[in-house]
């Protein structure tokens, strides 16, 4: 994450070469990690990765504040587009986001769940192919 903040921030006169050397050590940490996270995706702050290796994402995905993905997901284009992750989304090991689908904020998705249809803010997902649990409603009012 270091060094792809280090690509986006890269400014001035000396920007190319402070470009190439964060590409560098993109590349460096990706070889480690068997991670594949494209230098220039769109990630906001506070990206949690505790353990990085296998970590896959599309290069369009857009990826919300304070999420946390662990090792193994995938966040992947079907052909239809990718996903968007919004604010405090908790991904578990081993999951698969694929398509032109929404993460609600403060959702959780299981470990190993095939995630291809939009899932609520504050929802759970889990299994293959994932249900969503719960979720809040667009509406407060009840009836």
């Amino acid at each position: 994450m270091a060094a792809i903040r280090a690509w986006q921030g890269a400014a001035g006169p000396l920007a190319p070469l402070k470009r190439s050397l964060a590409k560098w050590r993109h590349r460096f940490w990706s070889i480690v990690t068997g991670a594949d996270i494209p230098i220039d995706c769109r990630i906001e702050g506070g990206l949690l990765l505790p353990h990085p290796n296998g970590v896959v994402i599309a290069p369009d995905a857009h990826i919300g504040p304070n999420c946390l993905l662990f090792q193994q997901v995938t966040i992947g284009n079907d052909g239809s587009g990718v996903p968007t992750l919004e604010g405090h989304v908790d991904v578990g090991a081993g999951a698969k986001l694929i398509g032109a689908i929404r993460i609600g904020a403060h959702a959780r998705i299981g470990a190993n769940a095939v995630v291809m249809c939009d899932v609520p803010a504050y929802a759970i997902a889990v299994g293959v192919p994932a249900r969503v649990l719960g979720g809040q409603s667009s509406s407060n009012s009840d009836s």
